[in-house]
């Protein structure tokens, strides 16, 4: 089984309000939106495969395209974002409730800002700034916020051009992911599933592997350390799994 990763951004409109000044500390109540906020589009696109596929919103309504999004998402064993799991996810979550469209389910989140924070410590954790110091490119310029007031006002080459961007940040998703990806921790167990034991590599369910470094903790627990000879990747795994690894290799008449 073929683990499905799917990369995916969102771009949204803001709230349209009532308010009586303007400035950086306004407090306006939710009584004060005219018009709420929506998704614009979703972007997608499958790891391994060269398209990426855009949905738009309907003159301003965001139902049709969450429902298509919706079915596709649900063929993913993982969906990678950035700041996904606060943002991206949330959104879509909130959309979906709103038109009482089931949700999506059975999927593990990659969220690259979550991994770049906590395993690394970079002058900015903004995908912009990582595929620029990765030398893997750059998200494209919108020209600002007048990019997302001629989208709301029913420019269609605005809301092409918010598209192409949105686009862009999905093939630099990708390619950040693609780099930091031996640097952070597996979130689907590649070998398990497709049928492997626990032993086998996480990554890419190979059964080459064999044990480079026992260690304990400090409440006396075996784990091995292991390292796949098809990729190279180091990982970690029990003591019981790697006893398991041992009958595997008994029963397959393999030496120890």
């Amino acid at each position: 089984m073929k683990n499905k990763r799917l990369y995916f951004d969102i771009e949204t409109s803001p709230n349209v309000v009532y308010s009586w000044r303007v400035g950086r500390r306004i407090n306006l109540d939710y009584n004060n939106i005219v018009k709420e906020r929506a998704i614009i589009c979703i972007c997608y696109k499958w790891e391994d495969k060269d398209e990426v596929h855009s949905l738009k919103w309907d003159n301003g309504c965001d139902k049709k395209m969450l429902k298509k999004f919706v079915k596709v998402a649900d063929k993913a064993t993982e969906i990678v974002g950035h700041n996904s799991d606060r943002f991206d996810i949330k959104w879509v979550r909130g959309r979906l409730l709103y038109h009482r469209i089931p949700d999506i389910v059975n999927f593990t989140s990659i969220d690259t800002l979550k991994d770049a924070r906590s395993r690394f410590l970079l002058n900015s954790n903004r995908l912009d700034y990582i595929g620029q110091y990765l030398g893997v490119g750059e998200k494209m310029e919108t020209g600002g916020f007048q990019l997302w007031v001629d989208v709301m006002e029913g420019d269609d080459d605005a809301l092409q051009r918010m598209i192409d961007y949105c686009k862009q940040d999905v093939l630099l998703l990708e390619k950040v992911y693609k780099e930091i990806e031996d640097y952070t921790k597996v979130k689907s167990h590649l070998g398990v599933l497709n049928g492997g034991g626990k032993w086998s590599c996480p990554r890419c369910s190979s059964n080459n592997v064999k044990c480079n470094k026992t260690r304990t903790t400090r409440t006396g627990i075996i784990r091995r350390e292991m390292l796949c000879h098809d990729c190279k990747r180091n990982y970690t795994i029990s003591n019981k799994s790697y006893m398991d690894f041992i009958q595997w290799k008994l029963r397959n008449g393999q030496r120890i």
